[in-house]
């Protein structure tokens, strides 16, 4: 393992993050991990599989630090010996409709100290995760040329956190843009979908979507993202940009398909006209009626079931619920030949999202 590199992952407690440690060990690709977060990996929700892979000390050392201050990336860069080959900076806040400031110093600020960091440091490869967010919302596929339009707080901060990391003059780094990531541990992505569609098995209710079928939320397995990362730590030429999305081209109909699949509902959109006039009323009526709808239901068939307590939600934020497409085009990282493991969302692989969850005592059994 002595000639294997070393790695630093920031944000390694995270949803992908955890996925990259266990691509990594599993598949022997290193001879350390070093993970930073502000986040303890002991209380990170980690499944008893991925804990085990962060209790292996000769394969993980973990290092608490806010990221977004620059004596504690200094102390992350030097922990445990330094000398790192490749960082893959997956740090970021995910929530949704926080203040400009609060994505400003922990996306922006945060970038700028690690890509900083990671010239000082002599790094090989730096991998900032950035997201599809970035560009313009458009049923229409976009490549990594298409039109800059963040739709998310998120994502303006995100692009902006590209563009500090693309002005170290000398870094060698590549930026990823990753569609709608599911898997294991997912909370954001396709998560909210599946909790909704469990609220209409237990109340037998047709289940009534916004928008049309055909909408595009285009999507990308957490697994194959990590796989995507390693990839480019040896492919691509430094600062390039790379899309993550599977060969799906994932829709609003294809994941209710699914949906009544595993839950054995019915699902339907909302008519032109009816669509007309819940659009008029405008987002904010309509998160707040679609978050009434579902989360005291949720909430009543957990402490039915003895779930007492759980981070899962089907709460809708208000920059989410408008009509928003996520369309991209992924061929730039396949011409280099990168493969995808998960082409497809099955209904297979989302009810592992919700098993993951069952066996983490976050989600009732009787509703899968």
């Amino acid at each position: 393992m002595a000639d294997k590199p070393r790695v630093l992952i920031l944000g390694g407690s995270g949803f992908i993050g955890r996925h990259l440690v266990s691509f990594l060990y599993n598949n022997k690709l290193v001879s350390k991990v070093v993970v930073a977060d502000k986040v303890l990996y002991q209380i990170a929700g980690l499944s008893a599989a991925e804990k085990a892979i962060y209790d292996n000390h000769d394969f993980l050392s973990f290092k608490q630090a806010d990221l977004a201050n620059e004596a504690h990336v200094s102390k992350v860069f030097e922990h445990d010996g330094g000398n790192f080959k490749y960082v893959f900076n997956l740090a970021a806040v995910t929530k949704y409709s926080q203040g400009k400031e609060v994505y400003d110093v922990n996306i922006v600020q945060l970038s700028k100290n690690c890509s900083a960091a990671a010239l000082k440091y002599k790094v090989e490869r730096y991998i900032e995760v950035s997201t599809s967010q970035v560009y313009d919302s458009t049923n229409n596929h976009n490549d990594e040329k298409a039109k800059i339009k963040p739709w998310t707080d998120i994502g303006r901060a995100k692009y902006e956190a590209e563009q500090a990391v693309a002005a170290v003059a000398g870094l060698n780094y590549v930026i990823v843009r990753p569609s709608i990531v599911y898997g294991t541990g997912d909370m954001l992505g396709l998560t909210p979908r599946l909790i909704t569609g469990s609220i209409y098995k237990e109340t037998q209710k047709k289940m009534k979507c916004l928008y049309t079928k055909d909408m595009r939320i285009n999507t990308v397995h957490v697994n194959d993202v990590a796989k995507a990362l390693w990839f480019l730590t040896s492919n691509g030429e430094k600062g390039a940009i790379f899309n993550l999305v599977d060969a799906n081209d994932t829709n609003q109909g294809k994941v209710n398909a699914l949906l009544e699949e595993i839950y054995g509902i019915k699902t339907e959109f909302l008519n032109a006209i009816k669509m007309a006039a819940a659009s008029s009323m405008g987002s904010k009526f309509l998160v707040g009626y679609a978050n009434d709808q579902h989360l005291k239901p949720f909430s009543e068939a957990c402490k039915k079931y003895g779930i007492m307590d759980t981070p899962l939600t089907p709460y809708l934020d208000e920059e989410l619920i408008k009509e928003t497409p996520t369309a991209v085009s992924g061929d730039a990282i396949v011409k280099l030949g990168f493969k995808y493991d998960h082409p497809n969302v099955t209904a297979a692989l989302l009810k592992e999202v919700l098993q993951d969850y069952i066996d983490k005592k976050y989600f009732p059994k009787e509703l899968l």
